[in-house]
């Protein structure tokens, strides 16, 4: 799945999702990725923050997250 199938299924999943590289961070060393979600397909649990050294873990740190919360997040194993 490519990143636009990926952002307009959570979409249409009630997720709005913030994606950001931070090249201050980056040049430090620290964890420039940070992912963030809210919306109502979160339910009452409220947002998931993560944040990683690479854009992969960032993604799976989220979504390990999300795949935890009350819904249909089993497709999100594809990822």
């Amino acid at each position: 799945m490519d990143i636009e199938q990926l952002m307009d299924k959570l979409g249409r999943s009630g997720v709005t999702v913030i994606l950001k590289v931070d090249d201050e961070r980056m040049a430090e060393g620290g964890e420039p990725w940070t992912l963030v979600m809210s919306g109502p397909g979160l339910g009452e649990q409220g947002f998931i923050r993560a944040e990683s050294c690479s854009l992969n873990d960032c993604l799976e740190q989220g979504f390990v997250r999300l795949r935890a919360r009350p819904g249909d997040w089993e497709w999100l194993t594809e990822i």
